[in-house]
């Protein structure tokens, strides 16, 4: 029976097969981007001063929940986000399922000084320096998403193109997966990508199988303050927020809120 995420993933396998660009001569071209903001450091700095990071999302809609703010205004959206105390963004990039592109990253970076991360679903090396030449600083491997092989060379191709790389996983296995691959930056993903559904004692269960040396996320289903204070005591460095702060009357004072929350963890 196929799944939500089979049919995105499936979605970008055919684009991708479409795709006749050259690999290297797309590499030679990101290789030469201006620098990266450096996205890992810049969660570690947010937990390391307030207690936990907040990564705030521009997401227009979901498949599950519909629209969400279709209007948005990235770059002031971005703007909000970055006064309330975010340490980095995630745009979504995903067009047909998620409303996003690639202009909402663009605009999004150029107004604020936040590392940001491309959500979206990288099935193909292609899709890693892509990342890098629309300008994100971090782009996002899912593990449920990829082989063992394709999640090694997109990982290396990423940390060859100085983009961070978040690896997410749902669970156990995955995190084996991760940690196999030395996985620097790990993303707890609450929502099950199969139903759609979210689980919101899922990074709380995994929490004690995550290495030690990495920068913990935690992904999805995080609604207020005391969400937040309990990942943060769980040891979590960043919170991944999106339908909770593009939804708020005050997205500014909604990280602050999440960001103070996280003080005591």
């Amino acid at each position: 029976m196929a799944t939500y995420l089979d049919g995105i993933v499936d979605d970008h396998r055919m684009a991708a097969a479409d795709d006749s660009r050259s690999l290297d001569a797309l590499v030679a071209e990101a290789s030469a981007m201006p620098p990266p903001r450096d996205f890992a450091a810049a969660l570690r700095a947010g937990a390391r001063d307030e207690g936990i990071a907040v990564i705030a999302e521009v997401k227009r809609r979901s498949p599950s929940r519909g629209p969400l703010a279709l209007g948005l205004d990235p770059a002031a959206l971005a703007r909000s986000y970055q006064a309330g105390g975010a340490s980095c963004l995630s745009v979504l990039t995903d067009v047909d399922h998620f409303g996003g592109s690639v202009a909402d990253l663009q605009a999004a970076r150029g107004a604020c000084h936040l590392p940001v991360l491309r959500k979206d679903f990288t099935v193909d090396a292609r899709d890693v320096a892509d990342a890098r030449l629309m300008g994100a600083d971090a782009v996002l491997l899912i593990v449920a998403a990829l082989d063992d092989a394709e999640l090694t060379d997109f990982a290396a191709l990423a940390a060859e193109l100085q983009l961070a790389a978040l690896v997410e996983v749902h669970d156990e296995d995955e995190l084996e997966r991760a940690d196999a691959i030395g996985a620097g930056l790990i993303g707890v993903n609450q929502r099950d990508l199969s139903t759609f559904e979210v689980h919101r004692d899922r990074a709380l269960a995994l929490a004690t199988r995550l290495p030690a040396g990495a920068v913990w996320v935690a992904e999805s289903g995080i609604r207020d303050a005391h969400d937040a204070e309990l990942l943060a005591r769980a040891g979590y460095h960043a919170l991944l927020v999106g339908e909770t702060l593009v939804t708020s009357d005050d997205p500014s004072g909604a990280v602050g809120e999440l960001r103070a929350s996280g003080a005591g963890g």
